[in-house]
């Protein structure tokens, strides 16, 4: 379980360290690296903003990924399985609601531009 351990908390610093470029603005469109959808990568306008939005985000899940992978971890009794099923429930629910968050912006910079 400790190799799990190390996995989550490297993925989670990786998520957390990846994130920080995109926060500063620091990436411009590109197709590897990003919140890549076609209105994104066509206007430059919304990819900046889009994109620290999102990297907020998901600095705040690499964190919750850390701290999931280390509270479930010490949990009493907690089985490999389990620990792996705890932590990629915690990840999914949050990766998903970063999704749904991050569309919804996209969607309301897309009306205000248009207004």
């Amino acid at each position: 379980m400790q190799v799990l351990l190390i996995v989550y908390v490297a993925g989670g610093l990786i998520l957390a360290l990846i994130s920080l470029p995109l926060i500063y603005g620091k990436i411009k469109p590109n197709s590897l690296y990003g919140f890549r959808v076609p209105a994104t990568l066509e206007d430059p306008d919304l990819w900046y903003p889009v994109n620290q939005y999102a990297a907020k985000r998901l600095l705040v899940v690499g964190l919750l990924m850390i701290a999931a992978a280390i509270g479930f971890y010490f949990w009493p009794g907690i089985s490999i399985d389990a620990y792996a099923d705890a932590f990629l429930g915690v990840f999914l629910a949050a990766f998903t609601i970063v999704i749904i968050q991050c569309v919804r912006y996209l969607r309301r910079l897309q009306s205000d531009k248009t207004s």
